[in-house]
């Protein structure tokens, strides 16, 4: 899931440092500003998503999108 593109860029400063050169984002479902965020600090990364969904919500939900799919996954909220 690609919502606000902040964890996604992280990781791949993270993979870049260790030296990776040939990094593709891989995701089920993203928002518009997501895209844009990694597509803006990762220019060089393709993005391979099977659905862009049309918004984030206040607390940067994927709309209508799964919910945070941390939360879900362990029962947090």
């Amino acid at each position: 899931m690609l919502a606000t593109g902040g964890s996604a860029v992280a990781a791949i400063d993270s993979l870049k440092r260790a030296g990776a050169v040939r990094i593709r984002f891989l995701c089920i479902v993203a928002s518009p500003l997501g895209v844009a965020r990694v597509h803006e600090a990762h220019p060089d990364v393709p993005i391979l998503c099977a659905a862009l969904d049309r918004e984030l919500n206040e607390r940067g939900y994927i709309l209508p999108g799964l919910g945070d799919a941390g939360d879900r996954l362990f029962g947090t909220r």
